[in-house]
């Protein structure tokens, strides 16, 4: 049989049916959205939306409650069945229409973080972790499975407890190993919905670094953020939504204006420079106190 160059490198992506992920370069388009709407009954989540992710970039989408994040980011996953009733517009995922790859194929490109994952059998925090290298199977990486999932254990501060039933973790614990699972699992796209929700300080700044260590990686990393002030000190960029549209997408610095984000959140807010790093500080505008010490009005009071 003849082997053509094309048929070799061909060859070299594709096994068992499953077309292998190629090589990306930092600022490559790795997923995109195009005039995505999508409605949920009578309500318009997302209306129009064009966003476009790139590889060796943090991008946080930031906004209030019901403007459409979570949605946003699971049709970048391409678990909403774009083109069905209520949606309209396009999802691609390297290069491709989303609903053009596989299961097996989405799952070696991207790996998603819910907000809200659960196990339903007392598996060892490792052997859920381990569950992220499954799409691999059969491949040449499958040969980096005890080191993705060590890396991942470490990377999350997790290891520690990696004989321990699942089951048995606190809630902020389980978040971390869930992570671990996801960046176990070595997919160029990370998707990841409010990772930060259930942690203390000290792991909320662990897992934004591990989003710009996978970025700085090459990786591309989408997170969904309620805390504007890590989206600010560690996002390459931050894309703002409102009322299920994109009303700022760029680099914090640049968006993260008092007046939008007053507007967006219905809540006066002050944005400022940190004075060491000036990463962009962003608190409510609040009165101050006053106290009063004589007779009959010694009780503090808002001013």
């Amino acid at each position: 049989m003849k082997t053509t160059a094309h048929s070799v490198v061909r060859g070299l992506f594709t096994v068992r049916g499953r077309e292998l992920p190629a090589p990306v370069a930092p600022g490559d388009v790795v997923a995109e959205a195009r005039g995505l709407r999508v409605r949920l009954g009578e309500s318009a989540v997302l209306g129009g939306v064009d966003l476009l992710v790139r590889a060796g970039e943090v991008l946080a989408l930031v906004g209030p409650n019901g403007a459409g994040k979570s949605t946003l980011l699971a049709a970048l996953a391409a678990d909403l069945p774009i083109g069905g009733p209520g949606t309209d517009g396009g999802v691609r995922i390297a290069g491709r229409p989303a609903h053009g790859w596989s299961a097996p194929e989405l799952a070696l490109r991207r790996a998603v973080l819910p907000q809200a994952a659960t196990v339903s059998f007392p598996f060892p925090v490792e052997e859920v972790v381990r569950m992220g290298r499954a799409p691999w199977a059969g491949t040449a990486s499958a040969a980096d499975d005890d080191a993705a999932v060590a890396d991942a254990l470490a990377a999350t501060e997790v290891g520690e407890f990696a004989r321990r039933p699942f089951s048995a973790l606190s809630g902020g614990e389980r978040a971390r190993v869930m992570l671990a699972r996801v960046l176990a699992q070595r997919a160029p796209l990370l998707l990841l919905d409010e990772p930060t929700a259930a942690l203390d300080l000290r792991h909320q700044e662990l897992v934004l670094r591990v989003c710009r260590a996978r970025a700085a990686a090459g990786d591309a990393v989408v997170v969904v953020l309620h805390d504007l002030g890590l989206a600010a000190a560690h996002a390459d960029r931050a894309a703002v939504l409102h009322e299920g549209r994109i009303v700022a997408d760029g680099p914090p610095a640049d968006v993260f204006d008092g007046q939008l984000l007053g507007r967006v959140y219905r809540q006066p807010v002050e944005v400022f420079p940190h004075p060491r790093t000036g990463t962009p500080l962003v608190v409510p505008r609040r009165t101050g106190r006053v106290r009063t010490v004589s007779g009959g009005h010694g009780a503090e009071g808002d001013r």
